[in-house]
């Protein structure tokens, strides 16, 4: 599983321009590593709120994992259907 789609989110944080890159990146590969800077605020509940924030804009077919502050998308062939939060 090679990642050569990388991607930084900086001070700005999620804005609607990486969203357009990662739907672009996604036409041509099923996984893309998005690496959090320091700048964008090195916290974990951060790292899972952008996380859940890519995945909701981009649909039911992603999933996502974090390590460290890294957060890995994997576009899948089937919807996945995701256990509710309470």
């Amino acid at each position: 599983m090679k990642f050569r789609a990388t991607l930084q989110i900086g001070k700005n944080g999620l804005t609607s321009g990486i969203l357009e890159n990662i739907k672009t990146c996604f036409k041509t590969r099923e996984n893309i590593k998005i690496c959090l800077l320091k700048s964008a605020g090195h916290n974990k509940k951060t790292a899972e709120e952008i996380a859940e924030k890519i995945v909701s804009e981009l649909g039911s077919k992603y999933t996502y994992k974090i390590i460290g502050f890294t957060i890995f998308l994997k576009k899948w062939r089937r919807a996945i259907s995701r256990p509710r939060k309470s």
